[in-house]
């Protein structure tokens, strides 16, 4: 097995290289998703966050009200390192599920926003970053994504700097042009993955698929 962490800030395009990967036969652990999920309504996720933050950051349908709650951990560090210590934990165990269940001879692409932040960069073979300039994303959120300029600085200001994501990365995607400059970019990724895993394996890989 390959074990693949894929970071970049939000609005640099990361969940498009992560698609794309799956494409190719990657097999993908989502933390986002995964987060999501942890604290669907009944899960003991979603009871440790209402407790720590009160049940205002929930829906009147009993689910998480995540804009809500964005707004107020992004507004403050403490919140926000609160939030993370319930939500990470949770993550870190259904991924570590997910890896197992993928078998020996795959390569397995751990999708982390916050990789370069919790240091987690270690717990890898290699790591992936998809790099954007800060204008870029904020460009891409304000148009893409509907935030506002400020929103959108918040968001960008509660993740690790360009450079401290550039430093821990093995390979690097420059997704800061059209998203037809990408895809070539990311299938010259899959091939050296694949060259990686028959490396650590001794067996080949399968090529990539055509288009």
């Amino acid at each position: 097995m390959l074990k693949v962490g894929l970071t970049g800030g939000i609005g640099a395009g990361k969940s498009e290289v992560s698609r794309l990967l799956a494409g190719y036969g990657a097999v993908v652990v989502d933390a986002d998703r995964i987060a999501r999920e942890v604290v669907e309504p009944g899960t003991p996720g979603l009871a440790a966050v209402v407790e720590a933050f009160g049940e205002s950051v929930l829906t009147d349908g009993g689910a998480l009200d995540r804009p809500k709650l964005g707004a107020i951990v992004f507004a403050d560090p403490g919140k926000l390192q609160t939030l993370n210590a319930i939500v990470h934990p949770l993550v870190g165990a259904r991924s570590a599920e997910l890896e197992a269940a993928a078998g020996p001879d795959a390569i397995v692409v751990h999708d982390v926003p916050l990789l370069t932040e919790n240091g987690l960069a270690p717990l890898y073979d290699l790591v992936v970053v998809v790099d954007a300039a800060p204008g870029t994303q904020l460009a891409r959120l304000t148009a893409l994504r509907g935030m506002t300029e400020e929103e959108a600085r918040a968001r960008m200001a509660a993740q690790a700097t360009r450079e401290q994501r550039l430093a821990v990365a093995t390979l690097v995607i420059d997704n800061d042009g059209p998203l037809e400059a990408l895809e070539p970019q990311v299938r010259a990724v899959w091939d050296q993955l694949r060259q990686r895993a028959a490396a650590h394996t001794g067996t080949a890989r399968p090529a990539a698929p055509a288009e």
